[in-house]
């Protein structure tokens, strides 16, 4: 078997297919690393009652550089889907769009904005009352792509772009009235549904990237994929904490900020809760179990799709869980950028879930595609800014994002508490 000394993750220029396919190798060499020396700790654990210091040392230095072999996985996969900008080509773009795409740039290399201003006003545009322009739709499209792969909670969530500041849905508290007849008895009249509406208010989610004037001097620079490379991490993790836990002020609220009840209690606009049965912990015999009660607290409806939602800590507790047949529960990906698996449903990490703690809620399941709806408006503006910070150029760059949860019996949540 590999030694330890042979998981640490290389460093190799990033690019070509070998490159990934050596990075999933190596990965999948440090799980089986893993496994041996968490087969290790357990069979210890069962001879003795106790672990050797040295076996968890090694299984906590093994677990880090799993996560950076998985992580140097994610970077190459992310960077090989990530086309040019202008890959569309002037043939497969509107006389419009390329007018508008030249005025852009002109406006980010120089500050003359004549052009611009012209064509937006000419589109009349549903975002013409902020401040700035709105950058070219590939850019535009091309940074919705990227924070859909690098956003966590938005690549698993129900996603609507909008043009107006907020996007109102209405759902049925109750139905109406049904039951059985005869053929020849008469129809008595049903009562009409009642409604209610949930709102979903879109707040503005900024960015203020740098520019010198010799990367806007250089005309080999396509500053629209500059902008996207420049601001979609940045996005990616404002708006990504803002999913999990935003309290709604001048955010989107997130699904761990509404109120939970234990899943027995249940009722529509709270989130349904299991508890583990140990406080801050999960049980310390048989801990898989209340997994199992996570998974079947969810109705069959929305488990076809559900996916686990974690962060790395969390993450790496369960990979060191297995079943009765002492198979683990957790799984690496089948192939590169695909996602890890616990119990055979998906695992996405998102760093902005609570650690395991007490009464912390740090596991959540769910079909987050009918259960957590993301709300964009329409477009990216860019307000161009060369005094606050001479020499640089600041872009002060801006987008209108909402969410919150519309369907409360998709998403459940594991409680460490007794």
């Amino acid at each position: 078997m590999t030694g330890f000394q042979d998981c640490a993750p290389e460093t190799k220029a990033a690019g070509g297919d070998g490159d990934l396919g050596s990075a999933f190798s190596d990965f999948m060499g440090a799980f089986e690393v893993f496994k041996e020396t968490n087969d290790q700790r357990l069979d210890e654990l069962e001879r003795r009652s106790a672990a050797d210091v040295v076996t968890i040392e090694k299984l906590d230095r093994v677990d880090r550089a799993l996560d950076a072999h998985r992580a140097r996985v994610d970077d190459l996969v992310l960077k090989a889907k990530r086309p040019a900008i202008s890959g569309d080509g002037p043939a497969f773009r509107s006389a419009a769009s390329i007018e508008h795409k030249a005025a852009f740039e002109t406006y980010v290399r120089a500050g003359r904005d004549h052009d611009l201003k012209a064509l937006e006003m000419k589109a009349l545009t549903a975002a013409a009352d902020d401040a700035g322009y709105l950058v070219p739709e590939e850019v535009d499209r091309e940074i919705g792509r990227r924070l859909s792969e690098i956003s966590p909670i938005r690549a698993i969530s129900g996603v609507r772009q909008v043009s107006g500041t907020s996007f109102k849905k209405p759902f049925a508290t109750s139905g109406p009235a049904v039951g059985w007849v005869g053929e020849s008895d008469a129809r008595p009249e049903t009562d009409a549904p009642v409604l209610k509406e949930l709102v979903f208010p879109t707040m503005e989610l900024y960015a203020m990237p740098a520019a010198s004037a010799t990367l806007l001097d250089d005309a080999a620079i396509d500053v629209g994929e500059w902008l996207a490379g420049e601001i979609d991490q940045a996005f990616a993790e404002q708006e990504s904490a803002a999913f999990v836990a935003g309290d709604g002020d001048k955010k989107p609220t997130g699904f761990l900020a509404y109120t939970t009840v234990d899943e027995s209690a249940w009722a529509w606009e709270t989130i349904g809760t299991v508890s583990t049965g140990a406080d801050g912990a999960f049980p310390a015999t048989d801990p898989g179990d209340v997994l199992v009660d996570l998974v079947y607290a969810l109705k069959a409806g929305y488990r076809q799709n559900a996916t686990f939602v974690m962060n790395r800590r969390t993450q790496a507790a369960v990979r060191k869980m297995k079943d009765g047949d002492d198979t683990y529960l957790w799984q690496p990906p089948a192939v590169p950028g695909g996602a890890a698996s616990l119990m055979n449903f998906p695992v996405v990490e998102a760093e902005d879930m609570p650690d395991i703690g007490s009464d912390e809620t740090a596991i959540a399941f769910g079909d987050f595609r009918r259960g957590y709806l993301i709300v964009d408006r329409m477009g990216v503006r860019v307000l161009r800014d060369p005094y606050s910070s001479k020499p640089y150029v600041l872009f002060y760059t801006t987008k209108r994002v909402g969410g919150g949860v519309q369907d409360f019996d998709a998403i459940k949540l594991l409680q460490f508490s007794d």
